[in-house]
């Protein structure tokens, strides 16, 4: 992936995940001609597209559009599996999500995002070992909530007891 970006049918955007580096300026201009793009298109048009040297796979989801950017090159059709493996994720963990889960949530939807993609490649293709990795954060930060004054001990414990395997 060169990017992410996850917006509303309104254009608004939700959650943005860039693994190239590029100014702000670019990638607000980038992020504009993309959802400008993206939502000017039939819902019957392929779900690819070029923009500069990159290919832009998309999928909406409900009122959500999942749009990722490629490498010429790069598998459209194993990026459209990833995009839905994400939304599975998400839907498996706040059971069938929708806009306001990842706007009120959005530090998860990165979290999980990052459990399953790292710089740009896939990383994890379990989703059974992406919801432990998220349980098992969960978790800590409950235990970190509920008492402040946690001991280097007591934190290398509990990390002990959210075993991954």
């Amino acid at each position: 992936f060169q990017f992410m970006l996850l917006f509303s049918r309104q254009g608004k955007l939700r959650l943005q995940k860039w693994y190239t580096a590029s100014s702000q300026k670019e990638k607000k201009k980038i992020t504009r001609d993309l959802i400008t793009t993206v939502l000017a298109r039939k819902p019957k048009m392929c779900s690819f597209l070029e923009y500069k040297d990159l290919k832009v796979v998309y999928k909406r989801y409900a009122s959500l559009y999942f749009c990722v950017a490629i490498e010429k090159d790069d598998n459209e059709l194993l990026t459209l599996e990833i995009i839905h493996r994400y939304v599975e994720l998400l839907d498996k963990y706040f059971g069938s999500v929708c806009e306001l889960d990842i706007i009120f949530n959005f530090e998860k939807a990165y979290f999980m995002l990052d459990e399953l993609v790292l710089g740009g490649e896939i990383q994890e293709t379990s989703k059974k070992n992406v919801l432990k990795a998220i349980s098992a954060q969960d978790l800590l930060q409950e235990v970190c909530g509920t008492y402040s004054q946690t001991s280097y001990h007591s934190f290398v414990l509990l990390l002990s007891l959210c075993s991954f395997n």
